[in-house]
């Protein structure tokens, strides 16, 4: 058995390590996050919750657009170029850096100008966190260029220093200044964290690569478009629920979110760890190789999602519990009960979009099921609200959710399949 283990381990050994340090790297950056998540759900009063949610969802969006997959297609040219052009892989930094700087003042501006209108008296919190529309995206955009480079334990030690960095100023400023403090602190971490990142990677040139910009632009723009249809299924709910005054019903939700977040993690991150590799094997015409690890990780997501799902509708009450005590309602039970049928089907295509779409360059797949399913979804919001009150945006996201996770995988499955046969 062992002797198995030790073989098994040896053919692998990039892919365990890699996903080792990707691990310690998510989960040291998404930990602080869950961290102020947690402790603000504790510190302020479920509407108060449901009110810094509703900002923080508002902010997010903008931070999309603010990136608008920049920092995604990095990570498949730097992946491409470092097998395929040297000169072109140091150009991507700072190529990158211009179009995300570019788009974040555009987008700053707007805010500026249509915030007040719009937002009236929670504009004040967009402000607190308006640098994440530069910082957050330019954060990935370095762990982009680490991810592509496999550089997976660089980054994952330097995003566990500054976690536990953070961990002190972040309780300090919620517990001084609730609800200001906690959106400050994340201010401040992603400096820090955009500092450590630049600190650790410095080769690269300063000079304008149109080249560079050009194949960037264009394949960002097409993973742009299906960010916009992922927050269209996504945080537009909490939009919906915030703009109709379901204030509270919003802090539930979030929190449902929040743990379906975290339970994809690990999808992510292995996902973004075969990405390099499925990029590799799809610059080889390796596609019967790819096909083969597609069936694979669907399988094993099949088996996880199955025993996931289980634990969470056996352990809701202890979790809610220990957790989120103010929020052991009957509405949160019943919220919590309807989307354990996302859950699985988010975990079962948790690999795919990431870890193969994206690689073999078919992110335009991403972006047809995301906007054509994110309209569906809004217009199912609006008719599912008005019949059902706050429940039947969940009734939505169920609907359409489900139907673009399966209907996706079959279809990706045959463009692999036609490869193939080419």
């Amino acid at each position: 058995m062992i002797e198995v283990l030790i073989k098994h381990y040896s053919r692998h050994r990039e892919t365990i390590q890699n996903l080792a340090w990707r691990s310690l790297q998510i989960f040291g950056k998404q930990g602080i996050t869950f961290l102020i998540f947690v402790l603000c759900a504790k510190l302020l009063t479920p509407y108060n919750f449901g009110i810094y949610n509703y900002a923080l969802a508002i902010i997010l969006i903008l931070i999309m657009f603010g990136d608008f997959g920049i920092s995604t297609a990095t990570s498949k040219y730097v992946a491409q170029y470092n097998v395929t052009d040297k000169e072109k892989l140091k150009a991507v930094l700072f190529n990158s850096t211009v179009l995300i700087l570019i788009i974040t003042v555009v987008v700053c501006l707007i805010t500026i100008v249509i915030g007040p209108v719009y937002l009236k008296d929670k504009y004040i919190y967009i402000l607190y966190i308006l640098p994440l529309i530069f910082l957050a995206p330019m954060t990935s955009l370095y762990d982009g260029i680490y991810r592509g480079l496999k550089k997976f334990k660089q980054a994952a030690i330097i995003s566990l220093i500054v976690g536990f960095v953070s961990i002190v100023f972040v309780y300090f400023l919620i517990r001084a200044y609730g609800l200001s403090g906690a959106l400050i602190s994340q201010d401040i971490f992603y400096l820090i964290l955009l500092i450590s990142l630049a600190t650790g990677h410095r080769d690269f040139t300063i000079k304008i690569n149109r080249e560079v910009i050009s194949e960037l632009g264009k394949y960002s723009v097409i993973i742009g478009l299906s960010s916009v249809g992922l927050i269209l299924y996504s945080k537009i709910d909490t939009i919906f629920l915030g703009h109709y005054n379901f204030i509270v019903e919003v802090s539930y939700y979030e929190i449902i979110n929040k743990l379906l977040g975290l339970i994809l993690i690990p999808f992510a991150i292995f996902a973004q760890v075969i990405s390099p590799s499925i990029t590799e094997r799809y610059s080889r015409c390796d596609y019967a190789g790819i096909y083969e690890k597609y069936k694979k990780y669907v399988f094993f997501s099949l088996i996880i999602s199955i025993g996931v799902v289980a634990t969470l509708f056996i352990l809701k009450d202890v979790i809610l519990d220990v957790f989120f005590s103010a929020y052991d309602t009957e509405v949160m039970h019943k919220m919590f009960s309807i989307m354990l049928i996302v859950f699985f089907t988010q975990m079962l295509n948790g690999v795919v979009p990431l870890g193969f779409v994206i690689s073999t360059g078919h992110a335009k797949l991403s972006t047809y099921f995301l906007v054509i399913f994110g309209v569906v979804h809004i217009v199912l919001n609006y008719i599912f609200l008005m019949a059902f009150g706050y429940i039947g945006i969940i009734y939505s996201i169920v609907i359409t959710r489900c139907c673009a996770d399966l209907l996706f995988l079959l279809y990706y499955k045959r463009i692999l399949k036609c490869l193939i046969l080419k």
